[in-house]
Order: C-alpha cells, then structure tokens, then sequence
C-alpha cells in the first residue's frame, strides 16, 4: 500500500491541522494504521495488531460482505430520506422485528450528536468532563452508578438493585420538592465508559416503575452493547427479563460496521407526541441508501455468522481465563462481564479496592509492545476493557490473555507485589515500587490526558494523589 507520509509526517500534520483536542490512542507513540482485517489491524510497517476494543467493527474489520454492500448500493443511488428507496424501510422493517413488539418506530442518524458535542448533551454527560459539581446544570440529576464492586451498595448488600433505584427514587422526590418535573431517565444498559458495569437484576425494572410515575420516560443506550455483544440476547437490556422494556433506544456505533449511521428507536404513542408538537425530523444522512444497505449486511452476517453464539462461546471461555488470572495475581480485583464485554478491575489492595490507575495505563501501553491493543476506563481509568470485534476466537483470547499473564507478572514483580493465590488471602500491598517502576509508569501514563486520569482533576485522582500512590 502506497502511503503519502512516513508516520513522523503523519503525525507533524496531525499537529498542525487537526484541534489539540482530538487525542489519538498511545500518545507516547501512536500507532499508525493503514489496514485492517477482521480482528486484525496493521500498522505501515506490516505489523499485525490483536484488536480487543473496537466495537464500532462489530463483525470484523472490513468485512467482504458489507464492503460489498456498500459498493453495489454506492454505484446506484446515494440520496436523502425524503424520497421513496426500499432499503430505509426494510432496515426499520428488520431491526424493529429484534425489538420488542412496542419499539416499533425508527428515527435514522448518520451518528447523532456525539455525547459532549451538543451543550444539551455535555449538560447529562458527567463522564465527559468530571469538574465538579458546580459544572452541573441544576435540571440535571446524576444518580449513582450500580456498581456492586466499587460502588455505594456492594455484593455483600442484601438487595442493591432496590437500594441503588431507591437512589433514583431519593432523586424525584427531591426534584419535585424544588418544584421541577421529571422528563427522563437515560443509562447503558451496561456501563462502558463507567467501567464496564453490569447493573444487578431488577434495578432496572424498578427505576423504570419511578421514573415514569413520575411523569418520565425511560431511555436505554445500547450504542457500545447493543447487536448481540452480549451473546445471548440480541440487545443488553433483554438481560433484565421481559417485563422490561424501555421506551427510547438509542444504538449507533456497530450498526454499520464503522460506517456512519445511528438510530432511535421508540413507541407509537411517543412518536405521535413528537409528531404533534409540530416538529419536522430530517437527517440529510439518516437512513440514506447506502447506509441502509451497510446496516443490512451486518444484521445478515451476525445471523449467518453465528455471531451471538461465538460472543456466548469465547467470552465465556475468555472470562474463564480470566477469573484463573484473577487467583494468580493481586492487581486484579475483579472480572465481570457478559459475551463479549468484559471489564479487569485492576485494585492495589483487595480490602480497600484502591484503583491501581498508573498500573492500568502502564499494562496498556505494554500490551501494545505485545501487538494487543487495549484500553482503560471507569471514573478512575482503572478498569481494562475488552469489547473486540465479534469474530474474536478462543485463539485470540488465549493469546490476550497469555501476554496479559507476562505483563501483571513483571509488574508485581517490579513493585514487590504478593504472587501467591488471591483466593484464600487477600492482602494489600505495601511494599515500596522501585524507582525505575516509578519513573515507567509516570512516564506510559503522563501524556495524553485522555488516558491520563491525573491531567483531568476529577475529585478522585490528581498529580499530587498518582505520585503519593507511587511512593506507597
């Protein structure tokens, strides 16, 4: 493949030409990409990389049957959804037939405004920025994560889904104590950004029994799970049982297999209120021809492909691997996960569940020398997340997994980490790092403050605390 510039060039023009905000992954030496297959990528040197997050290719990096797709529909017709085509209404046709029988009325995007790129939208997302509470728009209430791990209510709670919708609860009453209304609720089904977060059983249903006796609608986000990532289930919120059903769905990212097209999905009776009010919806991208007929094509290869059925197959087997490295080594505290989407809580004692932040950026950066691409998130950027293409095999998973072994081996060893079975003694580390480990993880985690949580003062980790936690 003929490039136009050597990767040092990429990256001056990157500098000059493209906003400071926009990060790239790997700061310290990104990665140059110019290729990829299934759940392969490869960089301009041919270098082949283990993708294990990227869930926008949902069925595997330029799939042959959606280029396909894209190409036939491309030399026909590309236009907008103001004139009659087929493929709009056999998409709609097709997705709402994975829904339950209520969601039935689809509104097409090409991605919709991006969480953080509209003000209304930055307004309900905390995750973007985390300031502070004085950033928070008083009409907006942040209910705590149900996070039975980390979060307020624990595994050893007698019923945390009641305790955290109580939560929710305690949040309408004290909303209409101040004379406001509530107009919606909206989460992940499963959290992704928060850290890969599966909600306790019934939470859901009793948030939703709130919300709307308080007027309001409940909106399920399905963009990073949705589409069968979850292995049994075609979308995430069918985990909770069949008496819930929300009444917005938002989806977007593996839709179209990294083309851009999104969707919301909802009821008649909320359609026709829209409808009402006199609003006109138009998307000069949504739903258009060739888009449609990329959405197409990934709806037929998860069928053909067996897709949820290998989510079921390898993020079982893959989870299994894990929970074995879990008893080996002490920085994990926790694996949870369904198909595949599975989060590593990586802790520096198993008693206080102290996030081990720099450690988690410093295993990300290494596992990219071992040609495995990862990430870290949550609100403390400890958690490693792994959501790859659905394609992802046992192979690939026993390969992850065996140089993840040699990177926390090297690790514990570094900072003088206990080695023996986490499973009967569970102890904190307080053992001196060594300098040279210090000076490491300062470095791998202090550059880009995207993956650097100590740039973002977030209440939770700053310079002062990721050097205190170095020197312990």
């Amino acid at each position: 493949m003929c490039e136009l510039y050597s990767k040092q060039e990429t990256l001056a023009l990157r500098r000059k030409h493209i906003g400071p905000s926009c990060k790239v992954f790997f700061a310290a030496d990104p990665i140059k990409i110019v290729r990829a297959q299934r759940q392969y990528m490869f960089d301009e040197k041919g270098d082949q990389y283990l993708d294990c997050i990227n869930n926008v290719a949902h069925v595997g990096h330029c799939h042959p049957e959606v280029v396909k797709a894209a190409q036939k529909q491309m030399e026909l017709l590309n236009t907008n959804s103001r004139f009659l085509h087929d493929n709009i209404v056999e998409y709609a046709k097709r997705l709402s037939a994975t829904l339950p029988d209520r969601l039935s009325v689809c509104y097409f995007t090409n991605s919709g405004a991006y969480h953080g790129h509209l003000s209304s939208l930055i307004e309900i997302s905390p995750y973007k920025f985390q300031k502070g509470k004085d950033v928070k728009k008083e009409f907006v209430h942040v209910a705590p994560a149900p996070d039975t791990y980390r979060g307020k209510y624990r595994e050893d709670h007698a019923d945390p889904a009641s305790a955290y919708a109580d939560e929710v609860k305690k949040i309408i009453d004290e909303a209409h104590n101040s004379g406001r209304k509530i107009a919606a609720f909206i989460a992940e089904s499963m959290q992704s950004c928060g850290g890969q977060i599966i909600p306790p059983a019934g939470y859901f249903q009793k948030v939703a029994e709130y919300v709307r006796g308080a007027g309001g609608v409940f909106i399920a986000d399905e963009v990073q799970v949705g589409f069968g990532r979850v292995g049994k289930h075609f979308w995430s919120f069918q985990m909770f049982g069949e008496d819930f059903v929300p009444d917005i769905v938002t989806m977007g990212k593996p839709m179209g297999n990294g083309h851009p097209m999104a969707c919301v999905v909802t009821t008649e009776e909320i359609a026709e209120a829209f409808s009402a009010s006199g609003m006109e919806y138009f998307n000069t991208y949504g739903g258009n021809p060739v888009s449609s007929a990329v959405g197409l094509a990934v709806l037929d290869v998860i069928k053909n492909e067996d897709l949820q059925g290998n989510a079921t197959r390898v993020g079982n087997y893959l989870t299994e691997l894990l929970n074995k490295q879990k008893t080996k080594h002490t920085l994990i505290g926790d694996v949870r996960g369904v198909g595949l989407f599975i989060g590593i809580d990586l802790v520096k004692d198993h008693q206080q569940r102290t996030p081990a932040t720099a450690e988690a950026q410093h295993i990300i950066y290494k596992m990219k020398e071992k040609r495995v691409l990862l990430s870290a998130d949550g609100p403390h950027r400890n958690v490693l997340k792994i959501k790859p293409p659905m394609c992802f095999t046992e192979e690939d998973a026993k390969f992850m997994v065996e140089q993840l072994d040699g990177i926390l081996t090297g690790l514990e060893e570094a900072i003088g980490a206990e080695t023996e079975s986490v499973i009967s003694k569970n102890t904190p580390c307080r053992t001196k790092m060594p300098k040279e480990a210090q000076s490491e993880l300062l470095r791998d985690s202090s550059l880009d403050p995207r993956e650097n949580p100590s740039q973002k003062r977030n209440g939770l980790c700053t310079d002062s605390l990721l050097s205190k936690r170095l020197r312990t």
